[in-house]
């Protein structure tokens, strides 16, 4: 993933600060979009690619902090780099926990914000990668019949297929059955593999027949 095919988000309500970024930024590769508030950015219309936000703390509408909360409440997943003038222990703490990259302090330094920006970004074209593989595991899941669902929960356990066909009140070959089938929907090629997938979809077996 290259820098161009990336974008960064810049929202400060200082048009200096805002242009100084810009400039920045383009010069070590970067596609950059300026903001002057909190609201101009979450009305604006974002393309669908790896992205983050650096973000100033103090801004005249909507803090940086309180922009990062509703973003999070949103659904909104962006990686964040806060700036500020003047920034405390607490509130940067705060900003961690809640997800930031980094928080920096102005005057800014090209190789600390260019370091963090780049952090973001990967941190971004992974999280997208995971969203789009559970995504299409989800659609996979999508394909069992109910009963081969019930199958699957029951196989990533690590029961046998005897024990699972006691559990479902069937034969063993009824259960091999649809564990092939379960095996070749779900595009597994070893059960190490469908359990993996399966921790990513967060199946556990179905409480009404949990194994003993």
């Amino acid at each position: 993933m290259s820098a161009q095919d990336c974008i960064v988000f810049v929202v400060d309500d200082d048009p200096l600060v805002r242009e100084s970024l810009q400039d920045l930024l383009n010069s070590a590769g970067f596609t950059v979009r300026t903001f002057g508030s909190a609201t101009e950015f979450i009305r604006s219309q974002r393309p669908d690619v790896a992205a983050c936000l650096i973000l100033d703390v103090e801004l005249p509408d909507l803090s940086g902090l309180d922009l990062q909360a509703e973003l999070v409440k949103s659904g909104i997943e962006i990686p964040i780099v806060f700036l500020t003038g003047y920034g405390d222990i607490p509130m940067s703490v705060r900003a961690m926990k809640a997800g930031a990259v980094e928080f920096l302090t102005k005057p800014f330094r090209k190789e600390p914000l260019c370091d963090a920006v780049r952090e973001a970004l990967a941190r971004d074209g992974e999280d997208r990668k995971q969203r789009a593989e559970v995504l299409a595991l989800r659609n996979r899941l999508e394909t069992l019949t109910p009963r081969e669902r019930q199958v699957l929960a029951l196989v990533v356990t690590g029961l046998l297929n005897k024990q699972i066909a006691g559990e479902l009140g069937t034969t063993d070959l009824t259960i091999k059955a649809h564990r092939g089938r379960v095996m070749r929907k779900m595009g597994a090629g070893s059960l190490a593999d469908l359990v993996r997938m399966a921790g990513k979809l967060k199946i556990s077996s179905d409480p009404g027949v949990r194994p003993k």
